[in-house]
C-alpha cells in the first residue's frame, strides 16, 4: 500500500459517469468495484496532507476522437453531460484538471494529442505538481489499458516517482489480456504497481 505525504500528489484518472456507470457511453467492467478502493487513497491522501489531482475527460460534441467524426471511439465525456462529471460516488476535494477540450486525444493526464497532426501539447498537471512541490505521484482509476498506463507513463518521463495502486484500477480489456499488458508497460516504464 502506498504511503503519503508532502511531495507525493494522488492522481485520479478518469472516474467518470461514461466509465464507471454501466449506463455510460464507454463503461469500464470492475468500474465499480474501483470506487471505494480509489476513495481509500483519497482519504489516506488527505489525512497525509498529500495534494490530490483530478484528471477528467472533457470531449466537444464534434472531434476526430469520436468514431462518428473518424475517430475509435463511441461518444463519451462530452463537456457539460452527466457522462462527462465525476462519478457522485468519488469523494472530489482537490484541483480538477480537464483533457480534451481542443478536440485532442486526451489519454494521459499529462498531456493531449492532436488526432490530425500528433501533436502533442501539454496539460495544467505537471505545471501544478511542480508548483507544489511534487516529486512523487500514486496513480488510480479508469482504464488501466488507456488513460492509467498513459497517466503513468508520462508521469515517469517527467521524472516522477510513480506508483500504480493495482486494485484501484480497472481495464477496459477490448483486447482479452490489455489491461495486463498495460501494467507490465508501465513497470518496463519504471512505475511501481502496488
Amino acid at each position: 500500500m502506498p504511503s503519503y505525504d508532502l511531495r507525493t500528489a494522488l492522481i485520479v484518472v478518469d472516474v467518470q459517469n461514461d466509465f464507471a456507470d454501466p449506463a455510460g457511453g464507454l463503461p469500464v467492467g470492475g468500474a465499480d468495484r474501483v470506487i471505494p478502493e480509489v476513495n481509500a487513497q483519497i482519504g489516506l491522501a488527505r489525512a497525509a496532507g498529500a495534494m490530490v489531482v483530478y484528471a477528467q475527460d472533457s470531449h466537444p460534441p464534434v472531434t476526430p476522437h469520436f468514431a462518428k467524426d473518424g475517430g475509435a471511439w463511441p461518444e463519451h465525456c462530452v463537456m457539460g453531460t452527466w457522462g462527462a462529471e465525476l462519478h457522485p460516488a468519488l469523494v472530489v476535494k482537490g484541483e480538477v484538471v480537464r483533457k480534451g477540450e481542443d478536440g485532442g486525444d486526451g489519454y494521459s493526464g499529462f498531456s493531449v494529442r492532436d488526432p490530425g497532426s500528433g501533436q502533442t501539447d501539454p496539460t495544467a498537471l505537471d505545471g501544478l505538481l511542480r508548483t507544489a512541490g511534487v516529486t512523487r505521484v500514486v496513480v488510480v482509476g479508469l482504464a488501466t489499458d488507456y488513460c492509467v498506463v498513459e497517466t503513468a507513463c508520462d508521469a515517469r518521463m517527467l521524472r516522477y516517482s510513480v506508483e500504480v495502486v493495482r486494485d484501484a484500477i480497472a481495464a477496459v480489456d477490448l483486447e482479452p489480456g490489455d489491461g495486463e499488458r498495460a501494467i507490465t508497460r508501465m513497470r518496463d516504464a519504471g512505475a511501481e504497481v502496488v
